[in-house]
Parts: C-alpha cells; structure tokens; sequence
C-alpha cells in the first residue's frame, strides 16, 4: 500500500471514530424527573431553590457516572421543572401533564393546598381497576401540611414530622426557661400549611405542654400591612410570640412588631422561614428567633450539597435540602428496582419506582437518617437555629 493510501484511510477511520459515538454513549438513556413548584408569586423562592437543588443533585449524579439501568446501560438523569404558581387548579393540570409524558416520577409540589388536591387526582389504592386515577408516583419535596401522603399510595413525601419538631421546641423551652408560661400566636390565615401548622401543631402542643394561649393574630399571604396584627401582640403581652407564616409576611409581622415597641422574651417561627429569604427581608428583626428545621450546613454531605446548589443559582433550607435528599432517593430505588427508563416502559418503570419507595424503611439524609413511615411519610432529624448576625446558626440538637 503507497504512503498516499495508507494517509487516506487513516483519515477515514478517524473520521468514523468522530462520526460514530460510542458503544456507552449510545447505550445512555435519559431517566427524566419532572419537578413541579411555584416559580412565580409571593412563594416563587421556594421552587427556585428546589429546581436548583434538583438540578445540582442530578449533575453530582451524572457526574459520578449516572444511573445503572435494569438491563445493565447507563442511564443519565434529566430534570424538567414546571410552574404551578401555587394554585391547585394549575397543580393538577401540571400533573396530568406530567402524567402524559415520558417522566418516570414527579417531584413536589411546593405548595400544601395544591399537594392535597393533586394526590387526590391519582389512583387511592394499587391495583384498584375500579379507581381511574392518575398511576404516577409523586414524591413531594415541600408541601409540608400533616398527613397529606395518606391520600393516595402514589404519593410520598420527604417532609419533617412539624408535630414532633414543635413538641421537641417546647418541651425544650419548658425546660430551659420555666419562667416563659405564655404564647401569642400570629397565622397567615389563607395558606393551608401556616394554618395548619399554628391551629393543628404549634397551638395544640403549647397548651398540651402548659402554655398559656393569650390569643392571635390573623392575615393573608398577600397582605403587608400588619398594624392591627402587631397591636393585638403588644396587648397579648405574651411571652412567647409564635408567628406561623412564610417569609414574607413573618418579615412584614416582625417589622411592624418593631415598629410597636413589641419585645416578647422569645420569638418562635414556622419551619418554612428557617430560610435565606427571611433574613435577606429582615435579618436585624428576625435576630434570635428560634424555628425548628431538618436542614442545616452542619454536614460534610449538607455542606457539600449548598455549594453545589449555589452553583445552580439556589440555596439549600428544609425543603430545597429535601429536593436534593429526593433525588438521591431515587437514583437508589431505580437501581434497585431495574427501572429501564425506555419509551415503553414508562408505566412499568413508575410502578417499579413506586413499589420501591414503598418498601423503604429509612433514607441517608443531608443532616442524617430518616425513618420511612407505613404511610409513605417521613421521620426526619431536625435542630433548632436561630438568626443571629443575618446567619442561621444552630441552637439545639436534639439528639444529643
């Protein structure tokens, strides 16, 4: 063979080597979870840290080498993230839209008052050929309103116990400053975990501990101006001001609070305001106000995590941290199950995910191991921060 021949075909198999991929690369499958969350209105933080923490854990993943699939290929994960605005109708037309593609699960939602209607649109029992509800595991991040899995066995959750966290806050407290006998609670009146936080947790377990309810303030999501809110609490003169509100409006109750000369001896906030938002809206009138959360930096994995979320633009609290926890979650059980992730096993492969949730007794953590609970809930470990020097800083660990 001449010298001209021989450079000929040495640059037609280099050109074939470029132009056919190889035998991994196209042996890859994309595994896709879609989130779902509010990306808009007064709560739109929340699932923009979420779609980041889903994003980062997916990256970390893929990474590392991806997921291995039921017939041994590699599967790379992909995030879709879509806006429910917090609303149920749109919710639910989300999910029925999720439910129509190729995703394997769905992650969410943000919102409690839509989590509720949403599990109430898939299927109440496996198996029930009577019951056409959607067939698609759901495995929420956020919506944190008690017992909310208990609607359907599609749906899942990797929230904290609230009712555990603030019976844990206020044995505490009862222990470590007896001299603090009464409460004053503040309720954002139309958000269906605020509500049920203050009235069905925060509410229920002071008085169960022997605190005085010396009554409480109610307003809206939406509103800022909280004057009238604010002199009922100077009138109360409560030891304890408990507010049970997202970030917002905990901010525009703390400021006018201040503006009033209101100075409780402690301020108690709502899981969901142990956030970045809270002290970036009020960080010099938030100072000491102690919230129970599952999510702190305290970690190698927890730190590692926030480092990786903030290079999707996000920052890791309880429920961003838990959208991280998920896919993590999730990359096990599809491996575990021999989910296959092709474009007709979509329903056999959410099956599969499905069963093997359901058989999980407990999950690695951020922060720790969580139990698995019959009902598809979860057991969570928590501590207490509080805000001191614009920066959560942890008070009390629980378990030690």
């Amino acid at each position: 063979m001449t010298i001209s021949r021989v450079v000929a075909s040495s640059a037609i198999l280099a050109m074939m080597a470029f132009a056919v991929p190889s035998a991994a690369t196209a042996q890859e499958r994309e595994v896709k979870l879609t989130g779902l969350g509010a990306m808009s209105g007064v709560v739109r933080s929340f699932g923009i840290n979420s779609k980041a923490a889903l994003e980062a854990a997916a990256d970390e993943i893929n990474r590392a080498g991806g997921v291995k699939l039921g017939d041994g290929t590699k599967g790379k994960i992909v995030i879709e993230y879509l806006d429910d605005r917090c609303n149920a109708e749109e919710g639910i037309s989300v999910a029925r839209r999720i439910a129509s593609s190729s995703a394997v699960v769905g992650i969410g939602p943000t919102c409690s008052n839509v989590a509720e209607p949403l599990f109430g649109i898939l299927q109440k029992k496996v198996g029930d050929a009577s019951d056409s509800g959607l067939q698609m595991p759901f495995f929420t991040d956020v919506a944190i309103k008690v017992g909310l899995a208990k609607i359907s066995e599609w749906a899942f959750r990797n929230v904290p116990d609230e009712g555990a966290m603030y019976r844990e806050l206020f044995q505490w407290i009862k222990k470590t400053q007896p001299g603090l006998k009464s409460v004053f609670g503040g309720v954002e009146e139309d958000f269906a975990h605020s509500r049920a936080s203050w009235y069905a947790v925060m509410k229920e377990v002071a008085t169960k501990e022997g605190f005085e309810i010396k009554g409480e303030a109610k307003w809206l999501l939406a509103d800022t101006n909280f004057t009238n809110q604010a002199r009922e609490a100077r009138r109360a003169s409560a030891d304890i001001v408990a507010i049970s509100a997202h970030p917002f409006t905990t901010c525009g109750m703390l400021k006018e609070m201040g503006r009033q000369g209101v100075k409780p001896k402690m301020l108690i906030g709502l899981t969901s305001s142990s956030s970045l938002e809270t002290l970036q809206g009020c960080a010099s009138e938030a100072e000491t106000i102690i919230i129970p959360t599952s999510f702190a930096p305290v970690t190698p994995a927890a730190q590692a995590a926030a480092e990786n979320a903030a290079k999707f633009k996000g920052s890791l609290d309880l429920h961003s941290g838990a959208s991280y926890e998920v896919v993590k979650i999730l990359k096990d059980v599809i491996e575990s199950e021999g989910v296959l992730a092709k474009p007709d096993t979509v329903q056999a492969d959410r099956m599969k995910i499905r069963n093997g949730l359901a058989k999980l007794t407990e999950t690695k953590g951020l922060i720790g191991v969580s139990k698995r609970t019959p009902d598809r809930e979860a057991v969570k470990p928590f501590l207490f921060v509080h805000a001191k020097s614009g920066k959560w800083e942890v008070l009390h660990n629980p378990t030690n």
